[in-house]
């Protein structure tokens, strides 16, 4: 039921030397800075590109790429931590200097209903638009380049690897894909053409313009929808809700393969009121067949202090969004739960059991529930 990598025993080798499951591969860079990178008298490095959106006003440069929207001064650099203004041109500084490489399976996403037991070769940068206080990432994500161990790993060479390690994907992931957007880019439309398909994980805050100019080389997106407020976006993610709704219809109208993730946060965006508008919005606007997962909170960064996230909690939203009409509705985080498996919609068996990220049995077949007939929406073997 799943594809195997198969390694030599210097490929195993190599594997957690950039982490936990992650692999070994181009010049490691150990986090060196700018200065210490960039030939005398010159401000940018290797690993720079000139951006893809942005415009010159009178205060300076201002960034298009997201919904920030960060006004950027000579010499300075955005929220992300990974733009900077150099003599009037916007330069993104995360162009092919990955920081996190690794080979995980496409349910660690999570994708459930994407090429179900297959591996992605997924890479993130230093940086991200948000700044979410329960951010499990923050080590790279709340860090810019200069900060953080990085890896010369041009575009082509993330192409090769994958192809390498026979990953059916390549998976953006782990920071924020949007701030690495031209690295993402260039890479998806050679995996393209590869015919390894393109995975974006992401909290869907980017503009509309360069979501629309992306999306024709994505294939799927899993997107983390973090509340269904404005005030708690702002007060735990530096965030607005309108914008990540947006781009949710957006990957649903340019054909992307789309999952969603709410992250249920104790005292925060656990409220069930909260949680039915959520999953009636998505129900109104044609989101019935998305995959809906409730993941649970484990205390991280700047919410150390909180406890996890109550099972019952999980399985009350659950219920909510089920009962709300949605059709595959998933739990996360808590491993052999039975909301880790999916149903087939109108015969109600199961279709395919898991266990973490690992599958045991699966009954759908050429997209089908192979009891019943009916068609499981996804993106299937």
């Amino acid at each position: 039921m799943s594809d195997k990598i198969m390694l030599s025993k210097r490929e195993f080798l190599k594997l957690g030397i950039a982490g936990a499951g992650g692999l070994a591969v181009g010049n490691s860079l150990f986090g060196k800075g700018l200065s210490s990178l960039a030939p005398d008298g010159e401000t940018l490095w290797k690993w720079s590109k000139e951006a893809k959106y942005y415009v010159n006003t009178p205060k300076g440069i201002k960034c298009k790429l997201c919904p920030q929207n960060c006004s950027i001064k000579e010499g300075e650099t955005g929220d992300c931590h990974t733009r900077t203004n150099v003599n009037g041109k916007l330069y993104s500084l995360v162009y092919g200097n990955p920081c996190a490489i690794h080979i995980d399976p496409i349910e660690k996403k999570p994708l459930s209903h994407f090429l179900p037991g297959t591996f992605a070769y997924s890479i993130a940068t230093a940086g991200c638009n948000l700044g979410c206080l329960n951010c499990q990432n923050w080590t790279i994500s709340q860090k810019s380049p200069k900060e953080t161990r990085n890896y010369d790993l041009m575009p082509e060479k993330v192409v090769e690897e994958a192809a390498k390690y026979h990953c059916k994907s390549i998976a953006y992931t782990y920071s924020e894909p949007t701030v690495f957007y031209e690295y993402v880019y260039d890479t998806a439309k050679l995996a393209k053409v590869k015919g390894i398909k393109n995975v974006f994980v992401s909290a869907g805050y980017i503009n509309p313009e360069p979501l629309r100019e992306l999306c024709p080389y994505l294939d799927a997106a899993n997107i983390d929808l973090k509340s269904f407020s404005e005030d708690i976006y702002e007060m735990l993610n530096a965030g607005t809700l309108k914008p990540v709704l947006e781009a949710l219809k957006i990957f649903k109208e340019e054909g992307v393969w789309l999952e969603i993730t709410n992250l249920i946060v104790p005292t925060w965006n656990d409220d069930m009121d909260m949680i039915k508008k959520m999953c009636d919005w998505l129900y109104n606007n044609g989101f019935d067949d998305t995959p809906l997962y409730f993941s649970r909170f484990h205390p991280a960064y700047k919410l150390q202090n909180l406890s996890p996230t109550p099972v019952e909690t999980i399985h009350q939203a659950r219920k909510v969004a089920l009962d709300a009409g949605l059709k595959f509705v998933y739990t996360g985080n808590i491993p052999g739960d039975d909301g880790e498996n999916t149903y087939c919609p109108d015969c109600h068996k199961l279709l395919i059991e898991r266990n973490g990220f690992t599958i045991k049995q699966n009954h759908v077949k050429n997209g089908k529930c192979e009891y019943c007939g009916t068609a499981i929406p996804g993106v299937w073997m």
